[in-house]
Parts: structure tokens; sequence; C-alpha cells
């Protein structure tokens, strides 16, 4: 899993970058959780969502923000980190240019600047959104959510209030023209500590569904 550096706006920034042999294969892009509270693109779930594009053909890039691991640049409470994220997709497209689709996978604070992120870059087909902290980040500008994805939580999170996610995805639910599906994991908390396969299995079972669709 090759080690890449690439340019952001506030300096060059480390990712682990897997390049699909399939030539025009789809692109993947994943983003850790909150960099002031041990957020990295080492955390299991992001690793794990990574080697599920993996599996499925995917070319797939996980990064560090800016002022994580050896990303140059300081915290920016999300617009800097949005900046990140961009760069690293624009990142993608150019070792890519013939990419047969673009998919985008964030946890916890990954999973708002990912949202945020595809309300700006029309060419994301698909998305995943681990744990979003709906009760504690503003989400409104997803007016409308402009694709289909999938909306995962825990019942025991005590970070992120079960019922500001469910009202977050009953909101996209009711939108004409994309599905967004919720899963709740019973037991689970924010860190799926006993329920990693129960959340893989989750992520497996949309993927291989959304996928066939476009097959």
């Amino acid at each position: 899993m090759p080690e890449v550096i690439f340019n952001g706006s506030e300096g060059r920034l480390e990712g682990r970058y897997h390049h699909a042999k399939r030539p025009g294969a789809p692109i993947a892009l994943m983003l850790h959780p909150h960099p002031l509270h041990g957020g990295t693109m080492n955390n299991r779930v992001v690793f794990a969502l990574f080697q599920s594009f993996q599996r499925r053909g995917f070319s797939v890039l996980r990064f560090n923000f800016r002022g994580v691991g050896r990303s140059q640049g300081r915290f920016d409470a999300g617009q800097g980190e949005l900046s990140d994220a961009a760069a690293a997709l624009d990142w993608m497209q150019t070792v890519n240019p013939s990419a047969s689709g673009c998919w985008i996978a964030g946890y916890s604070f990954g999973a708002w600047i990912g949202m945020q992120l595809l309300m700006r870059r029309p060419e994301i087909d698909g998305f995943i959104s681990i744990s979003p902290p709906a009760g504690t980040h503003d989400f409104t500008f997803l007016a409308p959510c402009p694709t289909s994805g999938l909306l995962v939580h825990g019942d025991k999170d005590t970070l992120v209030p079960m019922e500001a996610v469910e009202k977050l995805a009953k909101k996209l639910a009711t939108q004409k023209s994309v599905v967004v599906e919720y899963r709740l994991i019973a037991g689970a908390d924010h860190f799926y500590a006993d329920h990693m396969p129960q959340l893989m299995a989750i992520v497996d079972d949309y993927l291989d569904r959304a996928l066939a669709k476009v097959a």
C-alpha cells in the first residue's frame, strides 16, 4: 500500500493509496475522525472501509487531514479540512482520469466533511457516512442531498445522539430521486468497539447492492 504525498492548500498531505489494476476502475476517498481527538487515516473503521472498497476493485485513498501525522498545516475546524478532502479528490482524479465512478466514505468528523464535499462535487456517485456527528455539527447544507448513500449509527453512541442522526436520516429519506439508507446497530457505541463485524457486514452488503445496480 504505497505512501503518497500530494499538495493541499496549506502544504503537503500524507496518504496511503491503492491503485486498482483494472483500467477505468472507480475511485473512492476515505475520511478520518476528528483530528483533535486522535483521528487519523489509520483509524480502524477508516482502514476497514478502505479494504472494503479495495476488495471491490476500486482505486482507494485514505489520508491525514492537515496537522495530522506528516500532513502539514494546522487544524481548521472543518473549512480547511474540506479543502484537504477536495485536494485529495483532485489528486485521485488526476491519477485516474478515466475512472468509471466516484465514492466517498467518512467516519464521524470525516462523515461531516464527506457530506459537505459531495454537495460541491457532482461527480460523486455514492457515499457512506458512519456515525455522522449530527448532534454537534450543522448538516443543513444537505438541501437537498445530491446522491444516494448509507448512514450507519450505533444506538449506544454517547457522543452523537441517536435522535439527531435519526432526524437527519428522516430528512434525507423524504427526497425524490435519491435513496439514503439508515441502519442502526444495536449495542454499538461511537467507536464500534465490539461491533466491527456488524458494521462492515452492513457496509459490504450496501456496496454490493449499490454496485450491482450500475454494473
